[in-house]
């Protein structure tokens, strides 16, 4: 009789385990990508594998630096309301190039090799506390997105603590709905959206101004994700890439649209601070596991 108590013990354990295991996994069928996305998660999941002890923020850049020459596209992950999980690695943007190169990296550190983990680790970036939801539920605006994955541990936000606080009003999607494809085509969402941008006003952002770049340069490490601050109304970030440290200088391991492809600045990243430029400062999210 109690072998038996055991058994079914360790059966409800059991399927107890899988149904948290099922849980961590995506549904392809949710899912927009190509046999050559596939192809090349695999193959990099398999490529970096035995260098899971490798700290994350040098698999970041390690990963990121396989990706060069890769080509720029925009709006990748616009495909409608429903809001389905674009895994596209073939085209990259600054935005998908920074989170497909961090979701590979904690892919590796997690030990897996199969895309399905891969496409969880992108999830759980992309949309606010890793949940899908319809076209609302992604992390549209990036000083979000740093907070949101600071919330849930993926990233470490708080060194911009270190810096000053910005209140801005963030707008730019609300006001300017013909931008965006979905909005255009569902004008019923932009309330929603105007609310979470309310909130995110609210709250403010820490950052390092372009004023002080010594202050930026003691805190600023190999292997951060940054985002270049805007000061165009209503935005907060124009562009995100990876910081590669050489000697005592930063270079931009990044996705512009001026050069058209994944590339590695030829100028330090105090070139994306000058006075004429629009790019009012940096913020950090620094990757952490």
């Amino acid at each position: 009789m109690t072998s038996k108590i055991g058994i079914i013990v360790l059966l409800f354990l059991s399927l107890g385990m899988n149904s948290l295991c099922a849980k961590s996994q995506v549904n392809l069928k949710g899912c927009i990508f190509q046999p050559e996305d596939q192809r090349i998660a695999e193959e990099k999941l398999n490529a970096f594998s035995s260098d899971t002890n490798l700290p994350i923020a040098d698999l970041v850049v390690k990963i990121g630096l396989s990706f060069l020459n890769t080509p720029y596209v925009a709006a990748t992950l616009e495909n409608g309301l429903e809001e389905k999980l674009v895994i596209n690695l073939r085209e990259l943007d600054c935005t998908t190039f920074a989170e497909s190169t961090l979701a590979l990296a904690r892919t590796v550190k997690l030990k897996k090799k199969d895309f399905e983990s891969f496409a969880a680790e992108l999830q759980k970036l992309r949309y606010r506390d890793g949940i899908r939801n319809q076209y609302p539920s992604r992390l549209h605006y990036f000083s979000e997105w740093i907070e949101n994955n600071d919330k849930k541990g993926i990233i470490d936000g708080k060194v911009n603590q270190n810096g000053v606080k910005l209140d801005k009003v963030i707008n730019y999607m609300s006001t300017h709905p013909s931008d965006y494809p979905v909005l255009k085509d569902h004008p019923e969402l932009i309330p929603t959206i105007a609310m979470q941008e309310k909130v995110l006003s609210g709250k403010g952002f820490m950052y390092f101004p372009k004023s002080d770049i010594p202050n930026l340069y003691k805190k600023l490490k190999h292997g951060d994700i940054i985002a270049l601050t805007s000061s165009i109304d209503g935005v907060d970030v124009n562009h995100v890439g990876i910081i590669i440290k050489k000697g005592s200088e930063f270079y931009l391991l990044h996705a512009p649209l001026s050069g058209k492809k994944v590339l590695v600045s030829e100028g330090p990243i105090t070139d994306f601070l000058k006075p004429q430029s629009k790019n009012s400062g940096i913020m950090i999210a620094r990757p952490v596991f």
